[in-house]
Formats: structure tokens, sequence, C-alpha cells
């Protein structure tokens, strides 16, 4: 029942999954409305089970109280479903403070992540690129940036199949000891971690794919993933204007769209799992249409797989014995 296009292009994005992928889709949320757009696919409950949910969590809503009032929500009863074993992976494009709080409570974290964390590709110009935290943790400690790096390395490792990814602290400047004393706390402890560590990149390194995994605090990740899509949609913008008075309209909503798909984060990805979750919960951007849906169901049912989990549980025990915090 979350995203901006729900249920419409949720119910269809399921739909797509059962159809292209083997695997069981259940959908949580208000049964009338579900039931209408399966018939449109031909489904019924049968074929994608419905679970009732009687509450939704809607747009604006604080997340913590949301997920506190609203304990029949559709993504807590979701959630709830992997909890009880029932399902392997849950998958949201709602609320996504709301949905992290739903996964903190009923699912937990695992041992040595204290919150959970949000990253992953958000420019196709560099689509073996991933950022975290994007939002989640704000005013990190070195430590924490020490388990993004983990997580993030986990990760591509499992999703995109590189073996050794590198790794880069986002800072103001390439050279060792520059930043605020977190940053170069966290630089030392990237150091000494045995992963493979590149150093500090700049925001102007991330197109260029400098790093596979960029780290930095969730203050910054998320100013810059927002600004990344507001600059999208200017140079979109721009370049409709510019360009209509060289190019038919069809040619410029062609040179446009592939723009957009390169540097839009809805285009680049259709979701990422919450990191340090002890579950597998993927999360959708709001604006997801059916196909980022399919996609994000596809990157759960790799996750489940791949003992994405387990994997990264075994990887932090290792990175932080005997750090600090």
């Amino acid at each position: 029942m979350g995203g901006d296009h729900a249920p419409t292009e949720i119910v269809s994005g399921a739909a797509r999954a059962v159809r292209e992928m083997d695997v069981e889709v259940i959908i949580t949320g208000l049964r009338p409305d579900l039931t209408a757009e399966l018939k449109k696919h031909g489904f019924h409950d049968s074929t994608i089970r419905l679970v009732d949910a009687i509450e939704v969590v809607k747009d604006g809503e604080n997340a913590i109280i949301a997920a506190m009032r609203k304990p029949n929500s559709s993504m807590a009863i979701a959630t709830k479903l992997v909890k009880d074993g029932k399902a392997d992976a849950v998958v949201s494009a709602g609320s996504t403070g709301a949905f992290m709080v739903n996964a903190y409570q009923h699912l937990g974290c695992l041992p040595g992540i204290e919150r959970p964390i949000v990253g992953g590709a958000f420019l196709k110009l560099a689509p073996n690129t991933f950022m975290l935290d994007m939002g989640a943790n704000v005013g990190c400690q070195a430590s924490d940036l020490l388990k993004f790096a983990v997580a993030g390395s986990v990760f591509v490792r499992k999703f995109h199949g590189i073996e050794n990814p590198t790794v880069g602290l986002l800072n103001v400047g390439a050279e060792e000891g520059k930043g605020t004393e977190v940053v170069k706390e966290a630089y030392c402890l990237l150091k000494e971690s045995g992963l493979n560590f590149i150093g500090n990149v700049e925001g102007m390194d991330i197109p260029g794919g400098k790093a596979n995994v960029i780290v930095c605090d969730g203050f910054v990740g998320n100013i810059l993933l927002k600004y990344s899509e507001g600059m999208a949609k200017g140079i979109n913008h721009f370049l409709s204007e510019e360009l209509a008075v060289m190019l038919p309209q069809p040619a410029v909503e062609s040179v446009t769209s592939k723009l957009m798909k390169q540097i839009s984060t809805p285009d680049t990805t259709g979701g990422g799992p919450i990191w340090g979750i002890n579950g597998v919960a993927i999360v959708c951007h709001g604006a997801s249409r059916a196909d980022h849906i399919a996609a994000a169901i596809s990157e759960a049912k790799l996750a489940v797989e791949s003992d994405f989990v387990g994997t990264l549980r075994v990887e932090l025990e290792k990175a932080l014995k005997g750090t600090p915090g």
C-alpha cells in the first residue's frame, strides 16, 4: 500500500515477478483495493495470496509514532510474516523511516549494529558504486563508518560478483589527515580493517566510479542523494527546453529519457536491503513503478539465496573484533 503509485504499480510489479521469477508473493494491505488490482492481471487470491491489513502508514507520518500506533499496518504485517517464518523476505515502497522502524522492531539488528543502515547505488553513471549511509544514521561515530564499509563490501560481493570491492571514505580532500575528527579516526580503522580500502574519495569521484563502496555519515549521504535527484530534474528540464528548438519532440524525449535513467535514483535500482537487519528487508524508492518493484523482488530473492544476512553477520564479527564502540 506504500509508494507514490500504490497499489497499482506495486501489484503490477508483484504480478510480473510471479510470472517471470521462481517466487511466491504475499501482498498485505486493504483487500478490496488489492483484489481489484489483481483482477487486472488475471490473478486471484490463490495465485498471489492476500493478507489483510486494516491500517496504512501514509507519507508524512512520523516514522516512530506511525509504527507504534499502527501495529496492523500493511508494512508491519508484512514484516511480521518474515519474523514468523511465513515469508523469506519483505519488500516495501512505503515510508522508509516507518519501514526501518518496523524492521528493527520485529526482526532486530545483527550483533554489532545498533541501528539499521540504508544505502545503495544512485547513479547509473557509476553502476558499481554504492554509498552508505543515505540517511538512516545521522551523527555517526568512526566505528559506524567501519560497519558501513563491511556491509557495503558484503553486498557488492554477493549481489554484484565483485570479489574484492574497493572502499572509499567520502571526504573534503583525498589526502590522509583531512576531514573531521570522526572521519580521521574512521580512516585509521578502515586502513587496519583488512578491507580493500583505497583512502579518501571526494564528491566529484562518485560519478566516475572511483570506489565500489563509499561510506559517509547519513546526514551527508542523504543531502548528496537528494541533491542528485534535484539535479537530475533540473538538467532534464533545461535540456527539454534547449533541445525543443533544435529537434523534433520525440527525439527530445528520447534524449531526456535516456539521461534520466542514468542519473535519476528510482531508475538506477529497484530497491536495496536495509543493511544490518536480522532478516531480508528490501526498501524501494517511493516513486517506484512496476518494473522497479519486480527488480526489488528479484533482489530479495538473491539476498535469500546467497545468504546475504548470514555472511554479513560473520564479516561484521571479524571486522569489529577489538574495535571500540
